[in-house]
């Protein structure tokens, strides 16, 4: 077997990636997937995914999310493809939430361009929306969706252009660290490299079980919704992405319609999910949860429910405080691990492969990252 400047284990978002940035530094990268490329078994797929700038999760995120946006530019101009979208972002709820307060917060510690709306504000501007009187919202315009499925596509393809050696359907049986290097094995045989980067995605307790990261791997479903009346006043030009919070705490979100007239509207539950595991996780969308779907989209954006078109099952694999994990591994020097994105990772994309190369290639980044330390009380089963 070939030896190898840096092995990357897991080509979802993050892993895809790191294989794009080390290979463009020159390494000689290996990158090893268990299922074939893009594939939708795991956190990287269903369409869409929300990107915005006003982070109510932490305003710690902003610098990062502004680089993220740099590099989903020029991963657009390497592969041709069209990934970013920018629709403007709604984010809603009472004015003391987390969703209004914290996205606030971040906007005025970052100077992001943004408004406040009120209820009555929010009804003119946005028609298809239908918030109480007592609700806000802040607006950013540089907010929209990234296409999770076509970006690691490019990622991929690029990597694959510059020189890497990407293997799917080749699952890890196991991996080794040791002063000289590392050594992993597949069912094709033994790989060495002088780095390891592990972004292995809702396999991590299984893959990381030595670090005993307190990481929940949770089922949820995204859902597809042909509004009544068609389609056109959600369209992407009249439409925003949005975040919404109600007084229990319960947020949900959704996009415009971007897939054409047959499309649909695309709307979760945030954070509504339950604990499951890669090979027990249920793909089935029942009945009571279409319902109760259906019910609280209604609720804000009166014409959405409409007809159910389809749902799918994704994973999240969060970690207490819902803060990432991306360090060097605590225990050998030569593994780099990227994991516990808690549902809110996938526009970081870019910027979290520009780190792993970072720390396989330089044992340091220039980016802010001591959030994401395994180490931390959090991460050690304190929520925060």
């Amino acid at each position: 077997m070939n030896s190898y400047d840096v092995i990357v284990l897991g080509l979802g978002g993050m892993g895809s990636a790191a294989a794009h940035h080390l290979a463009a530094r020159g390494q000689r990268v290996l990158g090893l997937e268990q299922f074939g490329p893009a594939h939708a078994l795991g956190s990287s797929h269903g369409g869409s995914r929300i990107i915005r700038q006003s982070y109510f999760e932490d305003p710690a995120y902003v610098p990062l999310l502004v680089r993220a946006y740099e590099l989903w530019e020029d991963l657009e101009a390497a592969s041709g493809a069209d990934l970013l979208t920018l629709t403007g972002g709604l984010y809603v709820g009472p004015a003391e939430s987390t969703t209004v307060a914290g996205s606030l917060a971040a906007a005025r510690e970052w100077n992001l361009p943004h408004e406040l709306l009120d209820a009555e504000t929010i009804r003119v501007r946005f028609p298809t929306t239908a918030p109480d009187e007592d609700v806000v919202g802040l607006y950013e315009e540089r907010a929209g969706f990234v296409r999770p499925e076509a970006s690691v596509a490019a990622h991929l393809s690029v990597a694959g252009r510059l020189g890497a050696d990407l293997h799917f359907e080749e699952p890890v049986l196991d991996w080794s660290a040791h002063s000289g290097g590392v050594a992993v094995t597949t069912a094709r045989g033994t790989y060495t490299a002088g780095t390891l980067v592990i972004s292995p995605g809702a396999w991590a307790p299984r893959v990381l079980a030595s670090l005993g990261l307190p990481l929940r791997v949770e089922r949820q479903v995204m859902y597809w919704f042909q509004p009544v009346g068609g389609v056109e006043p959600y369209l992407p030009d009249r439409h925003p992405i949005y975040v919404w919070e109600d007084r229990t705490g319960v947020q949900t979100y959704g996009f415009p319609s971007i897939d054409g007239p047959e499309g649909g509207v695309k709307i979760a539950f945030f954070r509504k999910g339950i604990d499951t595991t890669p090979d027990t996780l249920d793909r089935e969308v029942h009945d009571d949860e279409i319902t109760a779907m259906a019910e609280r989209a209604g609720r804000d954006l009166p014409t959405l429910p409409g007809r159910f078109l389809r749902g799918a099952a994704c994973m999240y694999t969060t970690t207490p405080d819902e803060h990432f994990v991306i360090a060097p591994h605590p225990e050998h020097e030569r593994v780099v691990i990227a994991c516990g994105f808690s549902g809110h990772g996938f526009k970081f994309v870019p910027v979290v492969g520009e780190i792993l190369a970072d720390l396989a290639t330089d044992g340091t980044t220039r980016h802010p990252i001591a959030l994401f330390d395994p180490a931390r009380s959090s991460a050690a089963g304190s929520r925060t």
